[in-house]
């Protein structure tokens, strides 16, 4: 029922543009044969009709504020795996395991959910809870690394997506 009424407000290019990007994420991961796009095609219609649930009909997002963040990503995501892989495998691992706390920048709602989720795949550092004040609970491999500066890195790069600077979208 929410979904529909969240249909009805998103604009059909909307729904189709999202619909095209999810069939392209498809075909990218799964190839471009012809005996899969059926399901590629139930898929991206699965994924469009979940985003209505997901997504405000007004959320947009900066195409070249993805771009930076991707671009800051994956190196970063690339040193902090062999970072955490060098520490793990010396003959004496110089691991200092434990919580901390920082405060989020980013309202809560989906924003911080993403913001979160993607700080997630983040080799060292896991979100493990936000409290309604923007505290957020991280478990780090290390806790004399900065990870209260790493965390504000993270939120600006990650406000870049949102375009006009929408937080709460």
């Amino acid at each position: 029922m929410k979904a529909a009424a969240a249909a009805e407000e998103t604009p059909l290019s909307a729904l189709l543009g999202r619909g095209l990007g999810l069939l392209l994420l498809w075909l990218i991961l799964i190839g471009p044969a012809l005996g899969d796009l059926p399901v590629g095609l139930a898929a991206s219609a699965a994924g469009v009709w979940a985003s209505t649930w997901l997504w405000p009909p007004d959320g947009k997002l900066s195409g070249l504020g993805i771009v930076r963040f991707v671009i800051r990503f994956l190196p970063q995501s690339v040193a902090a795996g062999l970072e955490v892989a060098r520490r793990a495998f010396a003959p004496t691992p110089d691991l200092q395991p434990g919580f901390t706390t920082c405060r989020s920048t980013i309202p809560a709602g989906l924003a911080r959910d993403s913001a979160c989720a993607v700080m997630s795949l983040q080799p060292g550092k896991l979100p493990i809870s936000a409290d309604a004040d923007g505290t957020l609970l991280i478990h780090c491999l290390d806790i004399r690394e900065a990870v209260a500066e790493q965390i504000a890195d993270d939120e600006m790069s990650f406000r870049r997506i949102l375009q006009q600077g929408r937080a709460d979208a």
